[in-house]
């Protein structure tokens, strides 16, 4: 087969792999459990916990990281060599298409999560010296605030000027900005909540709280 045909092949795989919900796998197992009829009506790990409890949700974490690690893997490991990409470039692109395929899942009529689980999954893979600057700059935003939508914003978001700072490939500062947008454009929803002042809060994680 012509290595651009591979290329192809491992990115639709990746996708068909990202389409597979940890929330909605694990919800058939409990009973039919459909969370995107609960809470904020995402398939993701947030409401998961909000509405399932936290076995459930670090479940569905788990699911949803494993997928992007492991699309990212199969564009390392089975990109042909002399394609039209180099390895690298073709394993940011199954991760990235992972992602697309769980806020998009073909196989539960395009309604998924947010993406920020499974492009952890392709970081751990890809750039693992970027997980604890994404995770760090996630908590203290969190911890700050309460609101978790914010904070997976502003970590993927802090991924840019990490990849330019410190990566000379392309296709790692590629990746950064496309996921960068993808997230921003994911919790499009949250963001408007925030400035309403209706976005909901975590406040037991909060440590920046006004005094009565």
């Amino acid at each position: 087969m012509p290595a651009p045909a591979v290329s192809l092949l491992l990115i639709l795989a990746a996708y068909l792999l990202g389409s597979l919900s940890g929330s909605l796998l694990l919800g058939k197992l409990r009973g039919g459990v459909d969370i995107r009829t609960q809470g904020s009506g995402n398939a993701g790990g947030t409401n998961a916990l909000r509405t399932q409890g936290w076995k459930f949700a670090l479940g569905v974490v788990l699911v949803d990281v494993g997928k992007g690690a492991l699309a990212a893997w199969l564009g390392l490991r089975f990109g042909p060599a002399g394609g039209p990409l180099p390895a690298a470039a073709l394993g940011y692109l199954t991760a990235f298409a992972a992602t697309v395929g769980h806020v998009w899942p073909l196989w539960h009529g395009f309604r998924g999560g947010k993406g920020v689980g499974t492009l952890l999954g392709g970081l751990l893979v890809l750039w693992p010296l970027a997980v604890p600057w994404l995770l760090g700059a996630w908590l203290l935003v969190l911890v700050a605030s309460g609101y978790v939508g914010l904070a997976s914003v502003l970590a993927v978001a802090c991924l840019v000027p990490l990849a330019w700072l410190t990566q000379t490939d392309g296709a790692c500062r590629a990746f950064a900005a496309a996921a960068a947008l993808l997230v921003l454009f994911t919790h499009r929803g949250n963001l408007q909540r925030l400035r309403a002042g209706s976005e909901s809060r975590f406040e037991r994680v909060r440590l920046l709280r006004r005094r009565a």
